[in-house]
């Protein structure tokens, strides 16, 4: 009698393991259609509101990172140097850009000298945090594990994001810094001079000609990089995107 129980009993335990069994891989199931669909909704997004958006890019809402799951962390990377390109636009470029665009007559240089300096030194900070942020964006997107399907419009989105924008940020604002260093040297020139220089319809008279051919150096740069500012503008008023 024992021994029957002992069967019915390890009988038994024989079909619970077996249900915990299907359990396990109705689970696993699960969760491969649950990424599957997660994939599909971050694809989604991808296209139609990354790819299609010339604004600044939007952060994530709660529902739409449980809709992504872990391709939450990949727009992450796409988000966070978007920020910071704004950031290099709006706190680095703008008051540059704004300064320079003001200078229309040679007293002008003097003018906006201390403004443009101070300008000018928040300029250089910029440029070193966009270049390192790009050198994030790339090794945290080098690092991922994409399906194809994913990837191919993954890649599409993050040249659209980072690399495009990156090409046009990092050669651009050492051509605007030198651009602003060029005007400020110009008003220092003109402050030396004091009372002894003289400004008549939009042109600058200097005491010396050692001084005139300094300011006429600094002239020919502020010509050279003159383009630095076009782009510059381009930037600030309609984006990178």
């Amino acid at each position: 009698m024992a021994l029957g129980l002992t069967r019915l009993w390890a009988r038994g335990a024989f079909l619970v393991a077996g249900a915990l069994i299907v359990l396990q891989l109705t689970a696993c199931g699960d969760c491969g259609d649950k990424e599957g669909e997660q994939r599909k909704a971050f694809i989604d997004f991808l296209q139609n509101t990354v790819m299609r958006s010339s604004e600044h890019l939007p952060s994530l809402s709660e529902n739409q990172k449980q809709s992504f799951g872990n391709f939450a962390g990949d727009y992450a990377i796409l988000y966070g140097f978007s920020q910071q390109a704004s950031k290099a636009v709006d706190q680095g470029m703008r008051p540059v850009v704004d300064e320079l665009s003001a200078i229309r007559v040679p007293q002008d240089y003097l003018n906006r000298r201390d403004s443009l300096r101070q300008a000018n030194s928040a300029l250089v900070i910029v440029t070193q945090q966009i270049e390192s942020a790009k050198m994030q964006a790339d090794s945290s997107k080098a690092a991922l594990k994409q399906s194809d399907d994913l990837k191919k419009v993954y890649d599409t989105a993050y040249n659209k994001v980072v690399t495009v924008p990156a090409n046009q940020l990092i050669p651009l604002l050492p051509q605007l810094q030198a651009l602003s260093q060029a005007a400020v040297q110009t008003g220092d020139i003109l402050q030396t001079q004091g009372t002894r220089v003289s400004f008549n319809d939009g042109g600058v008279q200097l005491p010396t000609q050692e001084q005139a051919s300094q300011y006429n150096a600094l002239m020919r740069t502020l010509s050279a990089n003159a383009q630095a500012l076009t782009q510059a503008q381009r930037a600030v008023q309609g984006g990178l995107q």
